[in-house]
């Protein structure tokens, strides 16, 4: 009952405190824990059974003993104030401000796990967003209401592309600018300075709200940040009619925080350690992503995660990767030739680019240019790899022009400056260029009469 303080804890075993059962709690409800000073902490009902509930605490558990710790069930889940504050402001990972500035004035509060969005009431997502960088616009197009995961690798320049994307993303054909949702979970000081630093050089802090979970937060805070963030996200897409980019970085970490919290919980594991729930606590997140008929507002997601030992086939990428809808996956050995940004062309995918392009989106020869630039950059790579075999000298002379091209393709196309804001036009100009390397007999994927129209035969 609130505002009623009870004795009873069983144990104190880290985060995790076991309370003795009593009556009417629910899951995900916050509990008040106070020591025998009368300090305060704040956790979450984790489990039940008949006999206890187990609480997880957002903070460090000294000074909490069996004998003199009391606590009160405070009848609400976890919640989020909500208003219109929120733009420009950073938050810890429990919505805490930490900019030096008071609390958003509201009385309006949202559990921050959020209600499932009814199928029938999703609009499918298409409009293509710009994000000024060719590797994505042209080639793996993100489309507002994706979700579009950016797999990296530890070291590789995720961030930096993430500042670069929320810098330039926009609308085409229309004024609507979008905001920014940033969730940071167990990232270090530095790169949570680097996004802060960057957001105020460019002058779109105003547009952006940051929540960050640092390192040396607590693992339970890395499982509230990206629930947090998606709350914020909603109210400002469905409740104010915006169109929201949320970026979270980095799922990896928000995946060990769940592993930590259910081995502490006695949980059986699954692959690698990892809960049995891991798949559906993801769609849990991503699927907070879309269009909802009636609103005007979206919400566009990016989350990144660092894939362990660049393993694309690790449990993290590899469930994360059957709920989203493609992925942009960073190239160590592209990175270390000096490209930026090392997007891999082949194994990444955009599922819903083929909605967002085309005649009055972007551009009647875009799905052409695009298909043709894979198709040909993947010939590319045999090709490179016959080469290291039987030397490059003894290629025909068509092969070596797919290698001229590969190399072209990688330096002009994929390469750019990370302040380089390149419209799609540029981008598909850039494309005809390097495909004008290659004889017009191999250019099989685009229309004849888009050949003639745009085609840059090279000299």
């Amino acid at each position: 009952m609130k505002g009623v303080e009870y004795r009873g804890v069983t144990s104190v075993d880290g985060p995790i405190v076991v309370l003795k059962r009593t009556e009417d709690v629910f899951y995900g409800e916050t509990v008040c824990v106070r020591d025998k000073k009368g300090e305060k902490r704040t956790g979450r009902i984790v489990d039940i059974s008949e006999k206890a509930v187990i609480v997880q605490i957002f903070g460090n558990t000294t000074g909490l003993d069996v004998e003199d710790t009391t606590f009160e069930f405070l009848e609400e889940p976890l919640e989020l104030r909500v208003g219109d504050g929120l733009l420009g402001r950073i938050f810890n990972g429990l919505g805490e401000p930490i900019d030096g500035y008071p609390e958003i004035i509201s009385s309006e509060k949202i559990n921050v796990n959020g209600n499932p969005i009814n199928p029938y009431a999703r609009v499918y997502p298409k409009d293509f967003i710009q994000t000024g960088i060719s590797a994505i616009d042209g080639m793996n197009s993100l489309v507002r209401g994706q979700k579009l995961p950016i797999f990296s690798g530890n070291g590789l320049p995720h961030n930096k592309l993430a500042a670069q994307i929320i810098r330039q993303a926009k609308l085409r054909n229309c004024d609507e600018k979008f905001v920014m949702v940033f969730a940071g979970m167990g990232i270090k000081y530095d790169v949570a300075k680097f996004f802060i630093d960057t957001f105020e050089e460019s002058g779109v802090l105003a547009n952006v709200v940051m929540f960050q979970s640092l390192a040396d937060a607590p693992s339970i805070e890395r499982i509230i940040t990206p629930r947090c963030a998606l709350t914020a996200a909603e109210y400002l897409a469905f409740e104010k009619g915006m169109h929201v980019l949320v970026v979270m970085t980095d799922m990896t970490n928000y995946c060990e925080a769940l592993r930590e919290i259910s081995t502490t919980r006695g949980e059986v594991p699954g692959r690698k350690g990892y809960p049995g729930y891991l798949y559906s606590d993801l769609a849990e997140l991503y699927e907070r992503a879309g269009r909802i008929k009636g609103s005007k507002g979206s919400i566009t997601q990016i989350p990144i995660l660092t894939m362990p030992n660049d393993d694309i086939s690790h449990p993290i990428p590899d469930l994360t990767g059957y709920i989203t809808e493609g992925q942009i996956v960073l190239d160590r050995e592209m990175y270390q030739k000096g490209l930026y940004p090392p997007v891999s062309g082949l194994p990444s995918l955009s599922r819903l680019m083929k909605d967002g392009i085309g005649p009055e989106m972007t551009r009647e020869d875009h799905a052409n240019v695009s298909s043709q630039l894979f198709a040909s950059y993947s010939k590319v790579k045999s090709i490179r790899n016959l080469a290291a075999i039987i030397g490059e000298e003894e290629l025909s002379e068509k092969d070596r022009l797919y290698l001229k091209f590969g190399d072209t393709f990688e330096k002009e196309f994929i390469c750019q400056n990370e302040y380089e804001d390149r419209t799609i036009e540029q981008t598909l100009e850039i494309g005809w260029k390097i495909l004008g390397i290659l004889p017009k007999e191999e250019l099989v994927r685009i229309k004849p009469e888009f050949i003639e129209k745009y085609m840059v035969q090279e000299k």
